[in-house]
């Protein structure tokens, strides 16, 4: 099943940018959602140093080219001009979605890029049958919990357990 990131129910959310000098209205029409091309590496990459995603531990150019290596979910890029503004990784096991690297740049934050990126990676997954999503942010990430709460995202009662079987180093 080929999804189609322009869906039309999608395009007619307006998105919120504020300026020093107040606010401005673009639309989803002023944005490009499309799939991540090996070019947007180098960009994508600055995008999650500056957004604080990546830990010593995990290599981001390695986590790129393994994730394009998955036949079972997605990786996008919003670009406003010809920069790149935003990133998600989605995965999809069988059982539940999941989203990584979600990343919006600084001066896009509560612009609703985000939120607009999370409705289309939802609709991607209900389009391959997914039935629930889970993923995981930092405990101490206020911010960002609070983001996902406006969207109806809860905290699931389980443990996340992890094991690293491959070094980034």
């Amino acid at each position: 099943m080929k999804f189609c990131l322009t869906r039309p129910e999608l395009t007619s959310i307006r998105i919120r940018r504020f300026e020093h000098s107040g606010a401005t209205i673009m639309t989803t029409a002023d944005l490009v959602f499309r799939d991540f091309k090996p070019a947007d590496a180098a960009s994508v990459t600055e995008l999650w140093l500056e957004c604080g995603l990546t830990r010593w531990w995990n290599d981001p150019v390695k986590d790129i080219e393994r994730k394009l290596t998955d036949r079972n979910g997605a990786f996008w890029v919003v670009c406003k001009d010809s920069a790149v503004i935003a990133s998600v990784m989605i995965g999809y096991d069988g059982h539940r979605g999941t989203i990584n690297y979600l990343a919006i740049a600084p001066a896009f934050q509560r612009s609703g890029v985000g939120a607009e990126l999370m409705r289309r990676a939802e609709a991607f997954l209900i389009d391959i049958g997914c039935p629930k999503v889970s993923f995981c942010v930092r405990k101490d990430n206020h911010a960002v919990l609070s983001f996902y709460d406006r969207l109806g995202y809860v905290p699931d009662d389980v443990h996340f357990l992890g094991k690293r079987l491959i070094p980034d180093d």
